[in-house]
């Protein structure tokens, strides 16, 4: 029996059958993912507990041919951008750190070299990173420089046939257990390249970020760069001003609104199920009237999420979105699906503070999702400018 939408996401989640459509080859690429997570799920808890990056199940992944964000690789069949923001979904619906993972690997770091860098970069990276066999990393942030990333201080000085790089970056994924990291950093004319860095280089010092509690299956790293040196054939030839930095980030914007959209699905089908198997008072909690509004209210926000979601698909893949449309539809699914998952929480009751339930691990994850990729602020002002005109950051 051929697997339809609806096998993937049930009706009475699909409210609006807004991805009862998907077939064919999307179709399938949307099923591998939610059979990787299926192999992956029971050791997700584990991995997020102890705050171990879970990299064999990444490497699983790519071995499924999922760490891509639809990026062609030679010899791989084609990904369509509407497989891709489903896969990001489903990736999310089982661990927002092995979503995140994904992000770092293929929406940043191999499209940073699949959008900036020559035919021979290409050639030599992406292949390997699509199966893991090359970590990387996107080091952006600086400790001084988050929602302002564009006043980054790293420097990237001209000496020859080699560029010296001194700077910091902090809150990089893969920056500390990876092989390679895509450094963004001021050349000598002002404007802001991408060098391509191996972690092993001298000067390279990355020390992991511990104490977080949130995105625990994931290491971000803290970098310091002290003359390292880099040779002129790893810069990337396309990438001369921020507004090619942008460029790459606004794909990723658009995948944490997919992001997103995943967990507020998991949260409100995990609290859906809960309640309807959970006794209280000598009576299932769904026949409690508050119960049944909390849900819809739920499925509400999950509705309007993958209209959102929905939406900037066909925006993007006719190539007509705006960063000022990603900025909306990301602020808008990080707030809903915080919205969801502390109903889903709350819904559990005591049990919902247990990672064996998922919506805890789901709600503090969020809250990662609320801030990287630009804050609910930065999005919201981004937003606010082009409603006025006036802008209120810079």
């Amino acid at each position: 029996m051929t697997e339809t939408a609806s096998d993937l996401l049930a009706p009475r989640t699909d409210y609006y059958q807004v991805f009862a459509d998907v077939d064919g080859a999307d179709l399938e690429w949307w099923a591998r993912t939610r059979d990787f997570c299926a192999w992956a799920r029971p050791h997700i808890n584990d991995a997020w507990e102890k705050a171990e990056y879970n990299i064999a199940a990444v490497e699983e992944a790519a071995r499924r041919g999922l760490v891509r964000d639809g990026i062609d690789i030679e010899g791989e069949p084609a990904m369509s951008i509407r497989a891709n923001r489903l896969m990001a979904m489903e990736f999310a619906r089982c661990d927002a750190s092995t979503a995140t993972a994904v992000i770092v690997q293929a929406g940043l770091a191999m499209q940073s070299i699949n959008l900036c860098g020559s035919e021979e970069q290409k050639k030599e990276f992406l292949g390997p990173m699509s199966r893991m066999e090359i970590r990387g990393a996107f080091a952006l942030t600086e400790p001084d420089h988050g929602s302002d990333s564009i006043g980054l201080e790293t420097s990237a000085t001209r000496e020859g046939d080699e560029w010296v790089i001194n700077g910091e970056k902090k809150w990089i994924g893969h920056g500390s257990v990876g092989h390679i990291a895509i450094v963004w950093a001021r050349m000598d004319d002002g404007e802001v390249g991408g060098f391509i860095v191996d972690q092993d280089s001298p000067g390279y010092d990355a020390e992991t970020i511990t104490g977080k509690a949130s995105l625990r299956g994931i290491p971000q790293a803290h970098i310091r760069l002290r003359d390292v040196r880099v040779p002129d054939s790893r810069r990337l030839p396309g990438a001369n001003s921020f507004r090619d930095t942008a460029r790459i980030l606004g794909g990723t914007r658009i995948g944490v609104a997919w992001t997103a959209l995943g967990i507020a699905i998991d949260c409100y089908e995990k609290a859906l199920a809960y309640a309807s198997e959970r006794v209280q008072f000598g009576r299932p909690l769904i026949k409690n009237q508050i119960i049944q509004q909390r849900l819809a209210d739920m499925l509400m926000d999950v509705t309007s999420v993958a209209l959102h979601c929905r939406r900037l698909l066909e925006l993007e893949e006719s190539g007509e979105l705006s960063e000022k449309q990603a900025a909306l539809a990301k602020v808008y699914s990080t707030r809903a699906a915080r919205r969801v998952a502390a109903n889903a929480r709350d819904m559990f009751g005591g049990v919902g503070i247990l990672l064996e339930n998922d919506v805890m691990r789901h709600m503090v994850d969020l809250e990662s999702l609320h801030t990287y990729e630009g804050t609910d602020t930065i999005q919201s002002l981004i937003v606010g400018k082009t409603i006025t005109g006036v802008s209120a950051y810079r």
